[in-house]
């Protein structure tokens, strides 16, 4: 195993789909001669040239657009959305074009599209820079959601991705692209329809995605202090949902808390939640538990921002209430 950042990670899985296949090319806003918002892909400009790293201007709609088009005539583009919020203004091609285009065309068109974004908050970026909206784009038929946590997979989903022959989206929480991790070098591909249990227990499930893994396995740490042994369950795809894993889990310790960046009203917290109660209610202790932001636009000050956000300390609590 090699130790490498998630950044170093995202950059490593493109230069490698770059170079296996010479139909795929990048194309964003600040992708080449300012190497990505988030440093990315740094450097494979150099590399690829300008006609495989392709910058673009500042209008969503147009490039997402383009790689809709892009991917209807056969090319394997990799779409670059700075931040989840700017996704927003390319939503009518996302929603209306990249997700429908193989039903209404009898499945005579595919759209194989991928697309980045960063997401998340816990960077002081304040309200505007600062949703989770992965939720939103799991609601869609037609596409594939991922929400890449460790190293591992923020390289080798994107590679995975780009065999499938549908648009596939994926969520880069901001706050890990400087987290370090263990790459398994094994494993250039990863698979993307399974959940991942993180960390074995019996006591009870934490189920969460994206950046909120690690502060599931924090407060995981923390509840094993007090003799509590805490499942840690990544879902690592929001759509399809494996559900299954998802309910393996919740009969096996009786007891579940779904941690959800997003706010708590609407969530995909909230869509957990309930297939759990569809599908295993007679095997739970304790009605099943949510621990999401406030309901509120995310603050600015640090302090304020934390008290908005899922925290180990709110994860332990909702244990301990869950527990009596």
């Amino acid at each position: 195993m090699t130790k490498i950042t998630y950044r170093e990670a995202v950059r490593a899985g493109l230069r490698e789909a770059l170079q296996r296949d010479p139909l795929v090319f990048l194309m964003g806003e600040d992708v080449g001669k300012y190497g990505g918002t988030y440093a990315c892909s740094k450097g494979l400009l150099d590399e690829f040239g300008p006609e495989r790293i392709r910058d673009t201007p500042l209008s969503e709609s147009t490039f997402v657009g383009a790689g809709i088009g892009a991917a209807l005539g056969g090319m394997r583009p990799i779409v670059e959305v700075m931040t989840v919020n700017f996704s927003l203004l390319a939503l009518d091609q996302i929603l209306n074009n990249a997700a429908t285009l193989r039903h209404m065309s009898g499945g005579q068109f595919n759209v194989p599209l991928v697309v980045r974004m960063a997401t998340g908050a816990g960077r002081q970026v304040a309200a505007q820079h600062s949703h989770s909206l992965e939720g939103w784009y799991a609601h869609i038929p037609g596409i594939t959601v991922l929400t890449p946590a460790t190293v591992t997979d923020a390289r080798g989903m994107l590679l995975t991705a780009l065999q499938e022959p549908d648009p596939v989206f994926i969520f880069e929480h901001a706050y890990l692209y400087s987290m370090e991790g263990e790459l398994e070098e094994s494993r250039p591909a990863v698979d993307i329809s399974r959940a991942a249990v993180r960390r074995p227990g019996k006591d009870v499930s934490l189920i969460t995605f994206g950046g909120s893994l690690w502060k599931a396995l924090a407060a995981a740490t923390q509840l094993a202090q007090e003799g509590i042994e805490a499942e840690v369950l990544d879902l690592r795809v929001l759509r399809p949902l494996d559900i299954g894993t998802v309910l393996i889990s919740a009969r096996k310790t009786h007891r579940t808390v779904v941690i959800d960046e997003a706010w708590r009203t609407g969530s995909f917290a909230a869509e957990v939640s309930a297939q759990i109660m569809e599908g295993a209610f007679y095997e739970l202790d304790a009605p099943v538990a949510r621990v999401c932001s406030e309901e509120v636009p995310i603050p600015y000050p640090k302090h304020l921002e934390e008290a908005a956000l899922p925290q180990p300390d709110k994860i332990v609590k909702a244990v301990r209430t869950l527990l009596g």
